[in-house]
């Protein structure tokens, strides 16, 4: 484990304390390693981005279409 000496901001020294409060945390050492897991996830991980799970919603919203056999589908497609 790293020890730090670190001079931060009323700002965020308020900011340190709710998350403290939020997920109930004993130091704000914790809070800082809170914030830097959800910053990890949300910078470097992400999932989807907002507008590609909007495609993907309006997506699922589209009629189905059922092509039966491997058979219909191809000659759906004119792979034949």
């Amino acid at each position: 484990m790293v020890k730090a000496l670190v001079t931060i901001s009323e700002q965020t020294n308020r900011v340190l304390n709710i998350v403290k409060a939020e997920y109930g945390l004993k130091d704000k050492s914790q809070a800082i390693d809170r914030m830097a897991e959800d910053y990890e996830e949300l910078v470097f991980e992400p999932k989807l981005k907002p507008s590609y799970a909007r495609k993907l919603k309006k997506i699922q919203k589209e009629p189905l279409i059922h092509i039966g056999t491997l058979k219909n589908f191809r000659k759906r497609y004119n792979m034949d």
